[in-house]
């Protein structure tokens, strides 16, 4: 066993239950880790913070944050692997990641990478299939060390070469987390996150969203998902129209909306601000109007409602919009 010379690994490290176990392993083992953890626009942790710098910190190894914006959103309009149960392209998505973590492991000379990834517990991505395409197609044939399900799978380079003792790794498999969670108990590991980690594109109404978004508009920015997390949003043919549900929102509408886009207010009342996007029909402008009165606090049968671009400068009597005609607007999950 080569165990006199300094070994050192690259982790990818999302916080969650399963990669800080894998982290803890390796660093059982003597090894030198560091860690990267990358950050799409639909993760739940968002991306001032999240637990992997928690992790890092509690093991006092090094982590890198990348942030996937542009490139990720080119990926999910179409994915060469397809997505999962929602708009969730989890291969595609694994691959783009391990391309960047093998450049940035050679950077900083790290012998190998591993990954808190466990056989079968997730249906689209860990499956041994899936494992292997994910390998092949990022350029990590053999290269990719899982310690929590190593002994359900083909010794790595790592292993042959010695610089990890296969008889100390696991052998984890399925998609219970009774062991990780008993795992975790005998390291003296209590504060850990959620075990499932988190991401929008599985969320069945976001994911109606994202869709949506993909559908009706070529050239999409992160501008455009930040919208996809704020309101209730609704569909008129070209028009995309968001209703803010409260006062935050209202401001995040505001800021984020486009120099072109209308924006509705009930003036001297409770009201949501409410964006109009796509061409501003006469159609388009009266049922962005009549949603605003319908969440806004009047109840009157005709309501007053301000519009413009740069600012409030028209206004417009309406009816507040039928329940039944909202439901038949809203995007969301069929």
């Amino acid at each position: 066993m080569r165990r006199e010379v300094s070994v050192k690994a690259l982790g990818l490290l999302s916080g969650g239950l399963d990669s800080t176990l894998a982290v803890k392993l390796m660093l059982e083992q003597g090894v030198e880790v560091e860690t990267v953890n990358f950050v799409t626009p639909f993760c739940l942790c968002g991306r001032k913070g999240c637990d992997a710098i928690n992790v890092a910190s509690k093991f006092h190894v090094k982590l890198k944050r990348v942030f996937l914006d542009d490139e990720y959103l080119k990926m999910l309009g179409k994915p060469k692997h397809g997505y999962g149960k929602n708009m969730n392209p989890c291969i595609d998505c694994r691959i783009l990641m391990l391309k960047k973590a093998k450049r940035y492991a050679k950077q900083i000379g790290a012998d190998f990478i591993f990954t808190g990834e466990v056989l079968d517990e997730r249906p689209m991505s860990q499956h041994r299939r899936a494992m292997e395409t994910i390998e092949e197609e990022s350029g990590l044939k053999g290269k990719i060390l899982r310690p929590l399900s190593a002994k359900c799978l083909p010794e790595t380079d790592a292993e042959k070469r010695g610089l990890i003792k296969r008889e100390k790794l696991l052998n984890m498999k399925g998609r219970s987390r009774k062991r990780q969670i008993e795992l975790a108990k005998s390291y003296g590991l209590s504060d850990y996150p959620c075990p499932a980690g988190g991401c929008l594109l599985t969320d069945r109404d976001f994911a109606a969203k994202v869709r949506d978004l993909f559908k009706y508009k070529k050239d999409i920015r992160l501008k455009d998902i930040s919208l996809l997390r704020i309101g209730r949003h609704f569909r008129l043919g070209p028009n995309k129209i968001i209703v803010g549900r409260n006062e935050d929102e209202n401001m995040l509408l505001l800021s984020l909306r486009a120099p072109n886009d209308h924006y509705f207010e009930v003036p001297d009342c409770g009201s949501p601000i409410t964006i109009l996007q796509g061409r501003k029909s006469s159609e388009a402008i009266r049922t962005a109007a009549s949603l605003t009165a319908r969440y806004s606090d009047a109840r009157t049968e005709s309501v007053k409602v301000a519009y413009g671009t740069d600012r409030l400068s028209e206004t417009l009597n309406v009816t507040p919009l039928a329940d039944e005609h909202v439901d038949r607007l809203r995007i969301a999950s069929k």
